[in-house]
């Protein structure tokens, strides 16, 4: 069908701030001060305690099956004019006399069993499927504004889907009764073994993550959401004329669009034969291709920092990294590259960049001293953690697991509801003592300020041992952009997961889970040094107490919740 345009500003709609009315956003923080007040905490399953957990349906909303041939896979608004590459995916079991029709037309699949794609373009979907799938031709046409699609045998209906309006570039997967972009399959966290690695700092050690670029002799991936760092692009540029095989993978659209500074340093790049490409193109599978690492031979390169000079240049930000030295961990990392580098939502970026104009963005400059020297660790295992998909679920596991100790380091939180701080709410609950430090940087120091608020009278109310501050740099770094997590003595989370839904859900993201005492120990001593340093937030607030400091400060929270963009226009 020709294509609706409800959601072609799918990236834009999800950036933009909800501003809601004052008085709306205090009754939505007196119902959840209440809701919390009411049951008397949160409960283990991330509900409300006294709730029932809801679990998925075995098939989408008004699907029915009654037999093991199902439909799969549903794809009826592709990114092209006239929705060309549209399709449906079904499982058969064994051969007979199939039938799938949209109800306007019917595709017979006799003969046929196994995963079968029926689209009436084989050529344009042919190239992005598996063998494993066999493609029939057929005349049907999905309507973007809902559809009910049937699989039938010998004329009896055997699965019946039907979606509502549809999600542009998207996939229906009835299944899960959800829209998945297409390309986009949520991975299971990987656990690579144990492994020795180099934990490191920033601003204190920028020499880390260049010395490791540097030593690259064979393959050298770097992948971010930006890239203005002439040091970096010096060394990629190095190790190109040495023979190592090297690729860089950005953002297409970070939030205030590409700099004039990086189009010259990718230009660079590109002049001297690096393969160059971007992510965000067309029917996008992330809101925002936001990881920071490097695949240098066998070694793993991941931190909280992107490749500027503020971040891995050491001119601003306090951030977190490691370089694992297992060749399984940057094997698997070599992978993801891959997988996202190449697919349909990617571009060269030399075709990118045609015809668009950049925008000069200045470079930090900040001097910082080295309080914390990079150390050798041991950790017991590594796993490899990415989203959308397992990041989010496996840290909350963790803290939902933790038995003594649970220390949080992000830039903001974005609302005091998400699913991370519920789970540092239960922590606290059962006793386990919770420190959180967020930045007082000033484009998040009110709604910090605020939250901080709010969680230290939480934890008064409850007699909870739960602390939170805002960070005062006091000269060792400008702001707090590591997004860090150690759970007891045994956990440190390294990577760029912001602890909000958009990073969780809608970008990609990747951290790595460091187990063991010694990775644990280096970063909890950063963690302490810049917790003296925090305070302990509310100084605006003072005027308020009790409940109803919680009802205004929910209310501000409610009301001003920094987007990912929000954040990311000042950090990135």
């Amino acid at each position: 069908m020709a294509r609706q345009h409800h959601s072609s500003d799918r990236r834009r709609g999800r950036e933009s701030r909800q501003w809601l009315t004052p008085v709306a956003s205090l009754l939505l923080g007196l119902a959840f001060v209440l809701a919390l007040a009411s049951v008397g905490g949160v409960a283990a399953d991330g509900a409300p305690s006294g709730s029932a957990p809801v679990s998925p349906p075995p098939v989408g909303a008004g699907n029915t099956s009654n037999g093991s041939a199902v439909v799969l896979e549903l794809y009826p608004d592709p990114v092209r004019n006239g929705d060309t590459g549209e399709y449906v995916i079904v499982e058969l079991p064994h051969v007979g006399n199939w039938s799938v029709s949209d109800g306007e037309s019917t595709v017979r699949l006799r003969n046929r069993s196994g995963r079968v794609l029926v689209t009436p373009e084989p050529v344009i979907v042919g190239d992005h499927v598996g063998a494993e799938t066999a493609i029939v031709e057929g005349s049907f046409a999905l309507a973007n504004t809902g559809e009910t699609v049937v699989l039938r045998r010998d004329n009896e209906t055997v699965h019946r889907v039907r979606y509502e309006e549809t999600e542009e570039g998207e996939r229906y997967l009835p299944a899960v009764d959800e829209w998945r972009p297409r390309g986009l399959d949520p991975r299971s966290p990987i656990a690579t073994g144990p492994a020795n690695a180099t934990a490191f700092l920033l601003p204190d050690s920028p020499e880390v993550p260049l010395s490791t670029l540097r030593s690259a002799n064979e393959r050298l991936l770097l992948a971010g959401y930006t890239f203005t760092s002439e040091r970096v692009a010096d060394a990629l540029l190095a190790a190109a004329s040495r023979g190592v095989d090297v690729r860089v993978l950005v953002e297409a659209e970070p939030v205030e669009g590409p700099s004039a500074r990086q189009a010259r340093l990718l230009d660079r790049l590109t002049a001297a034969g690096v393969d160059v490409r971007v992510v965000g193109v067309g029917a996008n599978r992330f809101s925002y291709h936001h990881p920071k690492y490097a695949v240098a031979d066998g070694q793993a390169l991941v931190l909280s920092e992107n490749w500027k000079p503020a971040g891995v240049g050491g001119a601003s930000s306090r951030g977190w990294g490691v370089r694992v030295e297992n060749g399984t961990t940057a094997d698997e990392l070599a992978t993801l590259f891959r997988n996202d580098a190449d697919a349909a939502d990617t571009s060269a970026w030399e075709t990118f960049r045609r015809n668009r104009q950049f925008e000069s963005i200045p470079a930090a400059n900040g001097s910082y001293p080295t309080e914390q020297a990079p150390a050798n660790v041991t950790a017991t295992n590594v796993t490899l953690l990415t989203a959308p998909g397992n990041a989010e679920s496996t840290l909350i596991a963790a803290i939902d697991a933790a038995e003594a100790r649970v220390d949080v380091l992000q830039p903001s939180l974005g609302r005091q509801d998400n699913a991370l701080v519920r789970a540092t709410l239960r922590a606290a609950q059962r006793g386990v003592e919770v420190r959180i430090l967020l930045s007082g940087a000033w484009y998040v120091a009110e709604e910090n300020e605020a939250l901080v608020s709010w969680l230290n009278d939480w934890a008064a109310r409850n007699d909870a041992p739960l602390s939170a501050r805002v960070a005062e740099p006091g000269g060792r770094y400008e702001k707090i952009h590591a997004k860090g997590l150690l759970v007891d003595d045994d956990l440190a989370v390294v990577g760029s997961l912001n602890w909000n839904e958009n990073s969780a859900t809608r970008n990609r993201e990747v951290a790595l889970a460091l187990h063991g005492p010694e990775p644990v120990a280096y970063y909890r001593e950063s963690f302490d040094a810049d917790w003296a340093g925090g305070r302990g937030g509310g100084r605006t607030w003072l005027f308020a107490a009790g409940a109803v400091a919680a009802v205004l400060v929910a209310g501000l929270v409610a009301t001003r919740s920094l987007s990912f963009a929000a954040v990311e226009k000042w950090e990135g």
